[in-house]
């Protein structure tokens, strides 16, 4: 029987991204794989969306974003028009309207990234340090399985077809004080919204790490 109660905005927010990554990974290895890339902004303009509705909305979630997207586009720029932080990359066209070469739902999706582990770690663990420490280690931990397939989705490329060493350490660098800000902002969502969308996360880019040599774009 239909239980009324059930329909929340925590459980319309995660069927819907359930509904969009899953779609999207059978939609890129078994459909119009350049379609379903195309769609890349709206589904990540999705889960940034979702974010605000699921945590606890106070102001200060207004800040960090700020800090996360201005910090994070700040770096990528330093990163695609001087090759420092991250080494020498560039972007590619799916991830839509860019600012000096760097696409803006990458500084939105610092934020996303951020938000989620940092909630995540925060249920983790106890002491400041190890907070930061692990949800450092969750954002570099979904670098590792992007930056094999970002390429092939024409997200971004590396000279050399290969993330260097630098780009692991940049991350960590630039992710730890949006860490801090998170923690320090006492942020909180309301529901399992962060630990479902980093699930996905992994899982949309673990099968298509694992698809990779088939995939037609």
């Amino acid at each position: 029987m239909f239980n009324p109660s059930l329909v929340t905005v925590g459980n319309l927010s995660i069927a819907l991204i359930w509904l969009f990554h899953v779609s999207g990974i059978l939609g890129i290895i078994y459909g119009d794989a350049k379609w379903f890339i195309s769609a890349t902004p709206i589904n990540l303009s999705l889960c940034f969306i979702l974010v605000f509705l699921n945590v606890n909305l106070r102001l200060e979630v207004v800040w960090v974003f700020a800090v996360c997207f201005t910090v994070g586009m700040l770096a990528e720029m330093l990163g695609v028009n001087y090759g420092l932080i991250f080494g020498e990359y560039k972007y590619g066209a799916a991830m839509g309207a860019k600012l000096y070469g760097v696409p803006f739902l990458i500084g939105i999706n610092w934020f996303v990234s951020t938000m989620i582990t940092a909630a995540i770690a925060g249920q983790f663990a106890k002491r400041l340090w190890q907070k930061l420490l692990l949800g450092v280690g969750f954002m570099l931990f979904l670098d590792l399985l992007m930056e094999p397939v970002a390429p092939v989705l024409d997200y971004w490329e590396f000279e050399g077809g290969h993330a260097p060493l630098q780009n692991f350490i940049g991350w960590a660098v630039i992710a730890l004080p949006l860490q801090l800000v998170f923690h320090k902002a006492k942020m909180e969502f309301k529901n399992a919204y962060p630990h479902h969308l980093f699930l996905l996360q992994i899982l949309f880019f673990a099968i298509l790490l694992l698809k990779s040599n088939t995939l037609g774009v």
